[in-house]
């Protein structure tokens, strides 16, 4: 009997032995191939985790965070992560809904200190949930530029550069998000046009929205009584140990945050965002990946940020297809397919989002039948085909590996 355990229990070994094995080896050809796509030289740094719900199976960092200092990009450089922001737009609400502070139903002028119409359906109140949805006909305009703040007054550059990038404004006109919602989408105010509108129903035809996502975070502020950064912050970033995290340079370590790159060769100045619940989270791939392993475990029913019945919420569809009348469903990895609660949903079924800013390119999606996630930010601007050629490289990569990579005993900074 003790011949057979002892057997047993070898032959256990060797099994995990042969695992290990083929694990490391999954690891090392992935780092491979990832290191030879950045000197290709189109993106300038990067950085990547796998994860499941219990651990981060892999992380690491390539290229350069900054080019001229030759420092090393690794999964501890910060930067902001663009428009998967809007993520926590979606944990937040759920929470304010736990605590009785709002209902995703409710109109939103029922919460604002100010009345927001669609000039084209007065009597259509826009709801909660309109703006979590993307589906609240409030546009983008040019008027979402003025959001871009300089860090620093600084003529960053001439000629194409800085009309490419004639998008950042000074630091002088920086204001509360409370403002810009206002100048923009109330009646009589500076910024405000009926075009700020489309021509639909609310709640009828999705359109995707930078503004709405920052509206919904103001309704936050204006239920809970906490600013929307602090609320986070409480909520979110500290539950999670994400001490790496903010919302402004101040609550960041700066020498560990990247330089931006409008291309291989020209560096962005230091910009922030008035609409920063929208697109300006900024952290490290460490944070990142601690934060998708919460999503991860709240699909499965196991997370700590929220309860159940908020989780499956936040991840269920919440669109048809008469909602989204064009979509593309070729993209396996297009957020727009459908959306959950600032959630997208892809027509694969991955769950997730992406992000893009000046300088910023950002990617982050878990499969619900595997229970693997994935994350990648790059320093650079995908602006040309052989940048995105390069970016999608790298996503195939992850992708190719991610279902091999079961477990990980290595620590790549």
């Amino acid at each position: 009997m003790i011949k057979i355990i002892l057997i047993i229990a070898l032959f256990v070994l060797n099994q995990i032995y042969a695992q290990n094995n083929d694990n490391e080896e999954h690891i090392n050809s992935l780092t491979c191939e990832l290191n030879t796509l950045q000197k290709q030289g189109y993106i300038n740094g990067f950085s990547v985790a796998i994860v499941n719900r219990d651990a981060v199976l892999y992380k690491k960092g390539f290229g350069y965070a900054d080019v001229s200092k030759q420092k090393k990009y690794t999964t501890n450089t910060i930067q902001n992560i663009a428009s998967v922001s809007k993520t926590l737009i979606g944990i937040a609400l759920m929470k304010a809904q736990e605590q009785g502070k709002l209902n995703l139903d409710d109109p939103i002028n029922m919460h604002l200190p100010f009345s927001i119409i669609n000039p084209h359906y007065p009597k259509v109140p826009i709801t909660i949930r309109h703006l979590a949805t993307h589906t609240s006909t409030i546009l983008d305009t040019k008027y979402y530029d003025k959001s871009y703040i300089l860090k620093n007054n600084s003529d960053f550059g001439k000629g194409i550069l800085k009309k490419q990038y004639r998008i950042f404004n000074d630091p002088d006109e920086k204001m509360t998000i409370s403002d810009f919602v206002k100048k923009i989408l109330v009646k009589d105010q500076e910024w405000y046009r009926k075009r700020n509108y489309i021509k639909n129903i609310p709640g009828a035809i999705f359109k995707y929205s930078n503004v709405g996502a920052t509206l919904a975070a103001y309704i936050i502020e204006c239920t809970t009584g906490i600013p929307y950064d602090e609320y986070t912050k409480t909520y979110i970033i500290k539950p999670l140990g994400m001490d790496a995290s903010g919302w402004s340079f101040d609550t960041i370590e700066m020498d560990n945050h990247s330089v931006l790159y409008a291309s291989s060769i020209d560096s962005l100045p230091k910009y922030s965002l008035i609409t920063y619940p929208d697109g300006g989270l900024l952290t490290d791939t460490n944070d990142f990946g601690k934060y998708l392993i919460e999503l991860i475990k709240g699909y499965y029913g196991a997370g700590t940020l929220l309860d159940k019945s908020s989780y499956t919420e936040l991840f269920k569809e919440q669109l048809s297809s008469e909602n989204l009348p064009n979509r593309n469903a070729k993209n396996p990895y297009n957020d727009e397919y459908n959306s959950g609660i600032f959630m997208g949903i892809t027509p694969a079924g991955y769950i997730g989002h992406t992000g893009s800013d000046p300088g910023t390119g950002t990617y982050m999606f878990f499969n619900p039948k595997s229970g693997i996630g994935k994350v990648l930010t790059v320093n650079t601007s995908i602006n040309t085909k052989e940048d995105y050629r390069q970016f999608k490289s790298i996503i195939n990569a992850i992708e190719k590996y991610e279902e091999l990579i079961k477990q990980s005993k290595i620590d790549m900074q």
